[in-house]
């Protein structure tokens, strides 16, 4: 599966996984939603976050949320 990586432009320090290019099964309220980058299936995602639990909630939901943090990993939400 690619994973389309995007940013909240409401909530900046909020990141989204989806898959597919365009977002739509991003949350509404927290729109608009900035892509920023995309992992090819047999790459890792950033900041050493699973891509099997990213790719069970995108099945799941549509989705995957995360937040930047002021230290070097992100919290998963």
């Amino acid at each position: 599966m690619r994973i389309f990586m995007f940013k909240s432009e409401a909530q900046p320090d909020l990141r989204a996984f989806a898959g597919d290019l365009a977002g739509t099964r991003l949350p509404h309220q927290l729109r608009p939603w900035r892509i920023v980058g995309a992992i090819a299936p047999d790459n890792d995602p950033p900041h050493r976050l699973s891509r099997g639990t990213i790719e069970a909630a995108i099945n799941d939901r549509g989705f995957q949320l995360w937040r930047m943090t002021n230290k070097k990993s992100p919290d998963a939400i």
